[in-house]
């Protein structure tokens, strides 16, 4: 799948808001604020259920990585998540 596809199928959930449960989070590190080199995904089955953490990381900047944001793709549509959370900007590592 290619970037772009990738980008606009991920904003497409975001913008719906909450849809109920299962929900997938997006959130974003980096050195620095303008490059994001982790994407840390977030999955919650259940309201009140342990939420499951898996983190994908980059040399360059995660949210243009083609191969990346298909695997973000993938992931909501493996579990099939009603609610698609990004949060904003990039959190510094520390």
């Amino acid at each position: 799948m290619n970037l772009d596809k990738s980008k606009k199928r991920i904003a497409k959930k975001v913008k719906m808001g909450f849809k109920g449960y299962p929900q997938v989070s997006f959130s974003y590190f980096g050195e620095t604020e303008e490059i994001a080199t982790e994407v840390i995904v977030t999955f919650t089955a259940e309201e009140g259920a342990e939420p499951q953490e898996q983190r994908f990381a980059g040399q360059s900047d995660v949210r243009e990585d083609e191969i990346i944001q298909s695997a973000l793709v993938k992931i909501m549509e493996r579990t099939d998540a009603k609610t698609v959370q990004e949060i904003e900007g990039v959190t510094l590592l520390k």
